[in-house]
């Protein structure tokens, strides 16, 4: 029998009974917190879903910091793909990407697999939260993978430097949607970067509306609704998502592959990116 594939969510049960059935399944713990960023690891060195790796947002999911660049640079894709094939992932394995609930941060693996080729990589929807509420097992055990090969082709297309978007802005043809919450996208309670704002032009969708009150994403249809409401007739290729840093940018994107609306691109640098150069227009507000 075949076994199925999942490219976008895999619900905690599914998953549980994938697990069983798929030896080479790679489950994935992306679990982190901007603020204490060893928090991830240690909570998955105390208790994860059997068998899971641990990917850290800064050393495994981001590339090295530079003069310029945003706070979670995209890595290097051989790099990632070695990664990768270290953790027994190769073309035809079924990666599973999951965090503390929201999704925030397993989007970001899930977006960078894509990016490098892979469409069998999906996301535990309601993540470690939704997998204990299901009363599904964890382990403390550390996980042996064997390695394996991950060829890398990159959709290079897929990501939107800083000097494209002013462009692309200046002529009108880009929607750019920005994934933070209202009060910092209008420059009200900045807490991580040091500049306050958005980039003129700029909408706000915050990822959170792309889930319900238990932290798991809204149903295809109310997802769409949402998403065209935010487009307000704008083509789905013409988006750019944005965010902080290019991470809950990806949140962004997920959900609009969920709603249907395909084709949308990611500004990986994002805010803190942008502000790295005081050159460029910064607005605040609405």
């Amino acid at each position: 029998m075949t076994t199925p594939t999942y490219t976008m969510l895999i619900e905690p049960q599914t998953l549980a009974a994938l697990h069983a059935a798929d030896p080479a399944l790679a489950i994935v713990d992306c679990r982190h917190d901007l603020a204490r960023p060893d928090w991830g690891s240690e909570a998955f060195r105390a208790s994860h879903i059997p068998g899971a790796l641990f990917a850290h947002l800064d050393r495994d999911l981001s590339g090295p910091l530079g003069p310029g660049s945003g706070r979670h640079p995209l890595p290097d894709p051989q790099r990632l793909a070695a990664t990768l094939g270290r953790w027994g992932i190769d073309e035809q394995t079924q990666i599973v990407a999951y965090d503390q609930g929201t999704g925030a941060f397993a989007a970001r693996l899930w977006w960078l697999a894509r990016f490098l080729g892979h469409s069998r990589v999906a996301v535990l929807n309601g993540g470690l939260a939704a997998w204990q509420r299901a009363g599904l097992p964890v382990s403390a055990a550390p996980a042996s993978p064997r390695a394996a090969h991950f060829a890398a082709h990159p959709h290079t297309a897929w990501v939107v430097s800083a000097a494209e978007l002013a462009c692309g802005l200046d002529r009108g043809g880009l929607v750019l949607v920005d994934a933070r919450s209202a009060d910092r996208f209008a420059g009200r309670n900045e807490t991580v970067d040091p500049v306050a704002g958005h980039i003129p032009g700029a909408r706000n969708h915050p990822f959170a509306e792309n889930l319900d009150g238990a932290g798991r994403f809204l149903e295809p249809a109310q997802l769409e609704s949402r998403w065209r409401g935010t487009l307000s007739g704008a083509a789905p290729r013409s988006v750019v998502s944005m965010c902080g840093s290019g991470v809950t940018a990806c949140h962004n994107l997920l959900a609009m592959e969920l709603a249907g609306l395909s084709g949308a691109r990611l500004y990986a640098g994002s805010w803190s990116e942008w502000i790295s150069d005081p050159a460029r227009p910064v607005a605040a507000g609405k």
